[in-house]
């Protein structure tokens, strides 16, 4: 997949946006992007009985395009996560 032509962090409502090269704007939580962080230790949480709690208003600080994605950091101070285009285009 092609990254998308714009991303946004939209602090007032907690949501970052991606507006992809057919024209399509999507819309994610910041919540909802940290409670499916892709990296190993999140992953391996959310199949154990230690899932992390998530505060619904986590806020995205800093962003850094990887090519094939982007790295997010969240004001909970989590930063390990590389979100690939593939994988932020199958959210819902």
């Amino acid at each position: 997949m092609n990254a998308p032509e714009h991303v946004t962090i939209h602090a007032a409502t907690g949501r970052l946006s991606l507006t992809w090269r057919d024209g399509q704007t999507q819309w994610i939580d910041n919540a909802t992007l940290r409670e499916r962080c892709p990296c190993s230790t999140c992953r391996r949480l959310t199949h154990s009985d230690h899932a992390a709690q998530i505060d619904p208003q986590v806020a995205i600080v800093d962003m850094q395009p990887m090519g094939y994605g982007v790295q997010i950091v969240f004001s909970d101070g989590h930063a390990q996560g590389i979100y690939p285009w593939d994988y932020l285009a199958g959210f819902a």
